[in-house]
């Protein structure tokens, strides 16, 4: 049983990337990808993604104070205890009539509802949680979570200085999937777009909304000197695409404008570099594929924490706003020792296998807990 919240967020894209990675294993595995929140509380989970939104667009500073304070995770943990506890019906109905032989969970919250349960309950189901960023919170400490999936050892020193035991941290990286790993034509990629190769490509992403000043950003590229290409992913930001496909005839630079795109790995190898909001999914994805990012506009919280981590291993630049961003990318692409350097610090950090060392973890811990089980 995998267990994410929010159908458009990187928590359900690790999901289906361990599922997938599980089936590429063993095709005759049963799994099922639950949204938990969804499930166990779907009015508030409407209440809290509005709320969400509402304030990282015009209070950011609210979330930031808020993201793994340690006053705030105290304050907050018989309120949790108690929404488990609400849950624990509902979640009674799932797991008896499923009966999984694991549980992973790529958030917080499920992850937290279900070591609580294994408490009470004195379950023995092996329970794995996968971060999807590159900065541990406090919300995913907990004594029944059998291992912690983390994207790096660095990473994983946080929880392990938060009490948890070393053997349960396992530095796999963040789940992407599989076909990642696979690198492309990239002139035949090119031809695709009517791009041309002897010009840089620059991938601008603002997640799964996209978000961020990217009207800004394109106007002020198309005016700007550098000679290079764009392609802009929008996502579900209607506004954006229709903005951009309007105004495609009238830019002098050669941009494409997708509003979503199944293919993501594609663009990725055919892109000099990236400019985009440090979701961790997006970063693992851009790391495994050498991809130097230019960072615009994080979210307060595990964004901001993201980019602190990339900037420290010299695989990231942060821009101040659209205009900076201009000028790194300038400065980027006419330093080329400098970006193959951020492209070989990118490689070393890449974990393109993530996905599938997770899903022999799980089998594994089914394997162990099916042997003791017998003996």
């Amino acid at each position: 049983m995998l267990l994410y919240i929010s159908e458009d967020s990187g928590h359900h894209s690790a999901s289906r990337a361990i599922e997938e990675a599980l089936h590429s294993i063993d095709p005759s595995i049963a799994t099922t990808n639950i949204n938990s929140f969804n499930y166990t509380n779907p009015i508030l989970e409407r209440v809290i993604n509005r709320a969400y939104m509402g304030v990282v667009k015009r209070t950011p500073e609210i979330w930031d104070y808020l993201y793994d304070n340690p006053k705030v995770v105290k304050s907050t943990q018989k309120l949790r205890e108690m929404i488990h506890r609400f849950n624990t019906g509902k979640l009674k109905i799932l797991l008896d009539d499923y009966k999984p032989d694991a549980i992973v969970c790529t958030q917080a919250f499920p992850c937290g509802m279900i070591a609580d349960y294994k408490k009470s309950f004195s379950v023995d189901i092996p329970l794995i949680g996968v971060l999807t960023d590159y900065a541990p919170h406090s919300y995913w400490v907990y004594n029944n979570v059998d291992r912690y999936i983390v994207p790096s050892e660095e990473v994983g020193k946080k929880l392990i200085d938060d009490g948890i035991e070393p053997a349960r941290v396992l530095p796999t990286g963040i789940p992407i999937h599989q076909k990642f790993s696979i690198a492309q034509d990239r002139r035949r990629l090119l031809d695709m777009y009517a791009l041309r190769g002897d010009k840089p490509v620059i991938l601008v992403m603002g997640g799964s909304q996209g978000l961020g000043p990217i009207r800004e950003l394109m106007l002020l590229l198309d005016r700007s000197f550098i000679d290079a290409q764009a392609v802009v992913v929008v996502g579900t930001n209607k506004k954006l695409y229709r903005w951009l496909t309007r105004r495609w005839r009238r830019f002098r630079k050669t941009i494409v404008a997708l509003a979503y795109a199944d293919n993501i790995e594609a663009l990725m190898d055919m892109s000099t570099l990236i400019v985009t909001k440090p979701g961790g999914i997006t970063t693992a994805e851009a790391l495994a594929k050498r991809l130097p990012l230019v960072i615009l506009n994080p979210l307060p919280g595990q964004e901001a924490m993201n980019t602190k981590y990339l900037l420290k291993e010299g695989v990231a630049v942060k821009a101040e706003g659209p205009d900076d961003t201009v000028v790194l990318l300038e400065e980027l692409l006419y330093n080329t020792p400098k970006l193959t350097l951020m492209r070989e610090r990118a490689a070393r950090l890449s974990r393109p296998s993530s996905s599938m060392d997770i899903a022999r973890l799980v089998i594994e811990l089914i394997d162990t807990q099916r042997s003791a089980t017998k003996a």
